[in-house]
């Protein structure tokens, strides 16, 4: 090839280059030129899902966001626009939430440990009180936010820390409140989660969040509608959309909490109609006709959607002004793209390391197995929901927060239990009442006082009392006997009081009272976080008293051992829809008998009786939609050299051979099974996320005194229908039970365990 040849190919390649370059220049967008739009976000809870509706059609009419200020539910709607989620996603995301369990931070009863199953079942009243330093203490707010915080994390995904919310896909700012100044705060930059949070939660409901030393509550208080802020970002025009609430009139100013509300809107709107002043004419107002929807209501949150995209299309006209065409919002979007990939791509990336602080007394070893998250481990956000789930399930925190920072090393996980600020030693109450409407009603006042962390270990001393139906007074203390609490030691001494008015023997109505004191010894281990093993050295002193059978009371004493095994995986005590329950416990006890009755005299004084007990009873459950079918099976038996016991079964009661009142029948030997059919009519009421069961039973089963009396011939069958619901007190309702022997009995029970 010739020197003029090789040029003039050299030539034409440049120039073709420097052509496509211009013409390439000549296709982007000038974004530059362009106003900068402002996005504004107030709060307004569960109405929240308008502003997904104006961000809907924004992006239907190609009107690019550059930056976003938020406050409340408007700090997450324009957390998620930032982080680059579309309108769609959102609103996705948002309608499939479980909102409503925002409210409650009560750890669903299958992921609690076995022996806090227990408490939780005797101690249903939800109190939340301790003392420490001889002070008695609360929390600081009714809801601790472990709830929200794990809907959130969930929502923003394994989303980093981050240096700059400006390195988000839009700018963004949340606002809060310092509560200790009522001066606003400016969020932006850290945990995207705890910024959110912070700026929604609502005084004296929601626990402040902790931020830079700062007390921080919802931002709606300071500045619910921030325009200043998304004006000092940069924006030359803002799209305004307000969702506060409205002054209620004089009638609907008719409780605590109305005024309450009433005076939270008063702070809001002042600082919504001086933030709505620094808007001009240029400036958007978006106000979506939201006022009769409840705030607190997240059913509504599909409706108020609907009314934000019929609020932006009534400005339309305004609005679309602000559109790009088609090219210019295809390179915003494409760089939004790219923005998002930056923080996105570190989402897939394995964890190098996870680091535990503020453990305190909890073990981090401990901790760290419960997160069950190994180095080098990819976790996807339903691994990190259920991870965050078993450490708070221990039940030793008001919230477990879970941070993802990046480092040259690779991603860290920071895990950061926060100890119950009303602990570390805890009040307890529980309240149950059955009334059959025929005899005296079975009322139960249950309270504790348990000291915790009292050893390194985490050493437990418990302390209970019982009124009412039957009275009873213990003390126990539990000791871990390993780092990872798997072994355990525990001492009990308890002193009971019953009275049976039970039928027996010919159907004779007898008021049998029985007193006793017994001390326990025991090892255990837990098998799981469900299941124990337990043995240990029993004894117990006590008395039985009849005036019809016998002069005087009956004094026995013995002494043994007993072996136990349980497993709970119940979602519920009472209403279970899935899960099971089993116990299995023996006794061998050297027993014991003296009175001064002449002629029990020559048969019980210094009599020593080798006896066997076993109880067992199983409890499971299982659900196709809304439809429910229980098993129950229970049996007890005695087993004595000369039939001779103490140690009674009882049988009687709501869904315990319903039609007979609560344990009316009395024996050493019992044997029950139900099925249970149980229908959830909740979803068809107002209050669909209230479940309200309608259920009916098929139950079997007798007592016997002496083993040669057992015949299955002898069972009773009955039958129960009735409507319950789960309460904040537990279970509560009505039923009706009718024997085929022909006892019947209307129940009225809560709080009742069955």
């Amino acid at each position: 090839m010739t020197r003029l040849a090789l040029s003039i190919i050299m030539y034409s390649l440049c120039l073709f280059i420097c052509m496509s370059v211009a013409a390439g220049q000549s296709q982007q967008p000038q974004l530059n030129e362009r106003a900068k739009i402002g996005l504004v976000l107030s709060g307004g809870g569960a109405k929240g899902a308008a502003h997904v509706g104006v961000l809907k059609v924004l992006e239907a009419h190609n009107i690019a966001v550059d930056y976003i200020a938020g406050t409340s539910i408007g700090a997450y709607v324009g957390a998620m626009y930032a982080l680059g989620y579309s309108a769609d996603d959102i609103e996705t995301i948002m309608l499939q939430g479980a909102w409503d369990t925002g409210y409650s931070d009560s750890i669903p009863r299958e992921h609690l440990s076995y022996r806090d199953k227990q408490l939780r079942d005797r101690y249903n009243i939800p109190i939340n009180i301790g003392i420490s330093e001889g002070k008695i203490k609360i929390p600081k707010g009714l809801i601790h936010g472990q709830s929200v915080s794990q809907l959130l994390y969930y929502s923003t995904d394994r989303v980093k820390q981050f240096d700059s919310f400006d390195d988000l896909a839009i700018g963004f700012r949340a606002v809060a409140t310092n509560l200790a100044t009522n001066e606003a705060v400016i969020l932006d930059k850290g945990s995207i989660v705890k910024a959110i949070q912070a700026s929604a939660a609502v005084p004296g409901a929601l626990q402040p969040i902790v931020i830079n030393n700062q007390l921080l509550v919802d931002g709606g208080i300071a500045n619910n509608l921030p325009v200043d802020v998304v004006k000092a970002m940069g924006a030359d025009i803002v799209i305004a959309v307000d969702i506060g609430s409205p002054l209620v009139s004089t009638d609907k100013l008719n409780s605590t909490v109305a005024v309450l509300e009433q005076l939270s809107t008063m702070l809001t709107q002042a600082s919504t109609a001086k933030q709505k002043k620094l808007l001009n004419d240029s400036d958007i107002l978006l106000r979506p006709d939201i006022d009769e929807l409840s705030t607190t209501d997240f059913s509504i949150m599909a409706q108020a959607l609907a009314l934000g995209e019929q609020a932006a299309q009534e400005q339309l006209g305004q609005l679309t002004k602000l559109s790009l065409n088609e090219g210019q919002y295809q390179y915003y979007v494409n760089n939004k793209k790219q923005k998002r990939a930056l923080w996105l791509t570190s989402v897939g990336k394995p964890i190098y390391k996870v680091e535990v602080q503020g453990a305190s007394a909890v073990n981090e070893q401990l901790i760290k197995q419960r997160l069950n998250i190994k180095d080098g481990q990819i976790v996807n956000k339903e691994e990190l929901d259920a991870a965050i789930m078993r450490v708070y399930a221990l039940n030793q925190f008001e919230r477990v927060e879970a941070e993802f920072i990046d480092t040259p090393q690779g991603r860290k996980l920071v895990v950061a239990p926060k100890p119950k600020s009303w602990g570390p030693n805890y009040f307890y109450a529980g309240f149950n009442w059955e009334d059959d409407f025929n005899f005296d009603s079975a009322v139960s006042l249950n309270l504790a006082y348990t000291m915790s962390d009292i050893t390194a270990d985490g050493a437990q001393w418990r302390n209970e009392l019982e009124f009412g139906f039957q009275k009873r007074l213990s003390t126990e203390l539990y000791q871990p006997l390993d780092i990872n609490k798997r072994f355990y030691g525990i001492a009990n001494f308890q002193y009971e009081r019953q009275r049976w008015d039970f039928l027996a023997l010919n159907s004779l109505d007898y008021d049998l009272k029985h007193r006793s004191s017994s001390l326990l010894f025991g090892l255990g281990f837990n098998y799981s976080h469900y299941t124990i093993f337990e043995a240990g050295l029993i004894g117990e002193r006590g008395s039985v008293a009849n005036s019809f059978l016998f002069n005087d009371d009956v004094d026995y004493k013995t002494l043994g051992g007993y072996f136990k095994i349980a497993h709970d995986t119940l979602n519920s005590i009472s209403f279970a829809t899935r899960g099971n329950r089993f116990s299995l416990t023996t006794y061998y006890r050297d027993e014991t008998y003296e009175t001064s009755t002449l002629d029990l005299a020559l048969k019980l004084n210094n009599t020593r009786e080798k006896t066997w007990q076993i109880n067992a009873d199983w409890k499971g459950a299982f659900s196709i939609g809304n439809n429910t079918i229980l098993g129950k099976v229970e049996m007890s038996t005695v087993e004595s050299d000369a039939g001779l016991s103490v140690h009674f079964s009882q049988l009687g009661g709501f869904l315990n051979l319903s039609g007979f009142r609560k344990n009316e029948l009395v024996g050493a030997h019992k044997l029950f099974g139900a099925v249970i059919y149980q229908h959830n009519l909740g979803h068809k009421m107002p209050l669909s996320n209230m479940p309200v069961y309608l259920g009916l039973s098929l139950e079997a089963g007798n007592v016997w005194y002496k083993q040669k009396d057992i015949d299955l011939n002898d069972l009773i069958y009955s039958s129960n229908l009735y409507l319950g619901t789960d309460t904040l007190l537990g279970p509560a309702g009505l039923g009706f039970g009718y024997t085929d022997s022909g006892e019947s009995a209307l129940y009225f029970f809560i709080g009742t365990r069955f």
